[in-house]
């Protein structure tokens, strides 16, 4: 395929493609609604499905739950807890997916008049999953059923414990699955090994999905009992904000059914009818009507400062509490929370870096640490595979010689398929996930068995994907082109997230006016184009990198292509689109 504006390679090395077809806004017959169209296209939308996707609603991309296995199991038990006003536990993980499902569910059943509880487990002193010390404990204290979320879909041991103590355990997970399942009352799981076509179509579904559309059956078995004859049915839509808010802190992709729930939450969330939510928008110092990118970057990381560095049902209380001086309260403790994990995560990410310097011709980045906090290690990943380009694992190890690691991965490189795989040829205690992010518990002396393992087992994926890799372009525009307007139009085919990309666009030729070096690392610049625009770009974490020096040194006299995301700057009194920087390739 020709390169984009004949650019063979950028400051990068990268190659420069179209994401599908050319939309460029230097065309004077060029209008939004066709850049909007286009968007839509690229993004693997087909033309006779496009007005389905201009405005996803719930209606149009909701499956019928019962397509999935164990779904009808699931709803007709939980219904009959709910009428006979049964002891129910929601078992939940300590990440936000986790704390939403729990929430979700509980505040479903507070609406169904059964009063359920809650158990998250300490990070530190417990560990992912349900124990089966814990499902025990739940069932001597009169739970009979108890309901896990985001978790519990390779419990195999606490799950049998649970049955041997008569305890009915139902999963709702989205993690991948072993060929054996372990022994629940039902497993409710788009990812399920023996999961049908459709099923498996929504295993993109976030643990919040699964338990939303868990959530709509079990008002549909009510219904169908005659539970409403006398009281009002829930307002499943309502809880849409909580959906939303999981999905895209989870990252899940955001297609689909997905991207109906963030684009419908987000309206839901706009009305700040959740006091729980609100309080913590406040205390995030969000002040306008939420976007996506708010969830994964101001809401999301506070609820999962409590699990990873402090109390980890803090997300659960608050987004069920009804109390708004206890919501309050929670917003700024997890605020606060959410500070010192920065400060935590950024000398992990200092040693971890330094680390990963060693390290060559490897295609899986793993560095272990002693002493490293757990509660980050996946942010840590997650930016170590930014770094390298590369599927990353951080392994944080305790004075008993046992690691905790988090991995993220690359698109094309299914991490969690892998890391089950390793946990079956007994380089793991425990390990699973999914294919963009996984965990695992490994013995100090069987690191670097591991790192060979995964080496060898996905050295051909990453090959593969790092050879397929190009900066996909959606719209070419002058200088002067980058206004408000524009970037409002583009918002016609959101919300964008993971797996569905927000639009990036390339504009110059430009040259560099004025740049600085602002905060930890950024590159800030102010660049003008032979059109008398100018506009502010800004490149995140690159000071030292070789496109930071070029922009910082490489003298006013040079012209560039910029490629990047169009954003509004609203600080001040006139809103202006400025440019955040992915690469840089020469214009002269």
């Amino acid at each position: 395929m020709p390169s984009l504006l004949n650019i063979p390679t950028s400051i990068l090395g990268q190659s420069w493609q179209w994401r599908g077809g050319a939309a460029d806004a230097r065309d004077p017959d060029f209008a939004p609604d066709d850049l909007v169209t286009q968007l839509l296209l690229a993004r693997g939308v087909p033309r006779d499905d496009l007005e389905r996707h201009r405005n996803p609603t719930i209606r149009n991309f909701m499956p019928d739950p019962s397509i999935f296995r164990d779904m009808d199991s699931a709803a007709e038990r939980l219904a009959g807890a709910v009428e006979a006003g049964e002891v129910v536990t929601v078992y939940g993980d300590y990440d936000v997916d986790g704390a939403t499902s729990a929430a979700l569910l509980i505040r479903l059943l507070r609406d169904l008049g059964l009063a359920a509880g809650y158990y998250i487990p300490d990070r530190l002193l417990e560990g992912y999953g349900p124990s089966g010390d814990a499902l025990v404990r739940l069932g001597d204290a009169g739970n009979k059923l108890i309901v896990t979320v985001d978790c519990g879909a390779m419990a195999y041991d606490a799950l049998a414990e649970a049955k041997a103590a008569g305890i009915e355990v139902i999963v709702v997970d989205h993690h991948k699955c072993g060929v054996e399942l372990p022994q629940a009352f039902a497993l409710v799981n788009p990812n399920r090994l023996d999961e049908s076509d459709e099923g498996a179509s929504h295993g993109h579904l976030a643990a919040v999905g699964v338990a939303f559309l868990l959530g709509a059956a079990i008002i549909r078995t009510l219904r169908g009992r005659g539970y409403f004859a006398d009281r009002a049915e829930p307002n499943l839509m309502a809880l849409l904000d909580i959906v939303a808010l999981g999905t895209v802190a989870d990252v899940a992709q955001l297609r689909g059914l997905n991207r109906a729930f963030v684009a419908q939450g987000l309206k839901v969330m706009a009305g700040r009818r959740n006091i729980g939510l609100n309080a913590l928008a406040a205390a995030a110092r969000l002040n306008r009507a939420p976007v996506c990118s708010d969830l994964g970057f101001a809401l999301g990381p506070r609820i999962n400062a409590g699990g990873r560095v402090g109390k980890s049902d803090l997300g659960v209380r608050l987004l069920t509490t009804e109390d708004p001086d206890e919501a309050q309260m929670i917003a700024q403790e997890l605020d606060q929370l959410n500070e010192e994990r920065r400060a935590i995560e950024g000398n992990v990410q200092e040693e971890a870096e330094a680390l990963l310097s060693g390290q060559h011709n490897r295609a899986v980045a793993v560095v272990a640490g002693q002493g490293w906090h757990p509660g980050v290690i996946g942010i840590v990943a997650g930016r170590l595979k930014e770094k390298a380009g590369k599927p990353a694992i951080v392994i944080a190890l305790d004075e008993q010689g046992i690691g905790k690691g988090s991995g993220r991965s690359i698109s094309g490189v299914d991490l969690g398929a892998a890391i089950i795989s390793a946990r079956e040829a007994g380089l793991l205690q425990a390990g699973g996930g999914h294919a963009m992010a996984a965990g695992l518990t490994v013995a100090a002396d069987k690191v670097e068995a591991l790192t060979e393992w995964l080496d060898e087992r996905l050295a051909g994926d990453v090959a593969r994907a790092s050879a397929e890799k190009a900066l996909l372009v959606d719209a070419v525009l002058t200088p002067r082109g980058l206004q408000p307007a524009f970037v409002e139009a583009m918002e016609g085919a959101g919300p964008y997230g993971t797996g569905w990309p927000g639009p990036r666009v390339v504009t110059g030729p430009v040259r560099v006016v004025k740049c600085d070096i602002v905060g930890k690392d950024h590159v800030r610049a102010i660049v003008a184009g032979d059109d008398g625009a100018s506009f502010k770009a800004m490149a995140f974490r690159q000071g030292e990198s070789t496109l930071g020096q070029q922009l910082l040194h490489g003298g006013g006299s040079r012209k560039y292509w910029l490629a990047g995301r169009a954003k509004i700057d609203d600080w001040g009194s006139t809103p202006k689109a400025e440019l955040h920087i992915d690469d840089v390739a020469f214009a002269d």
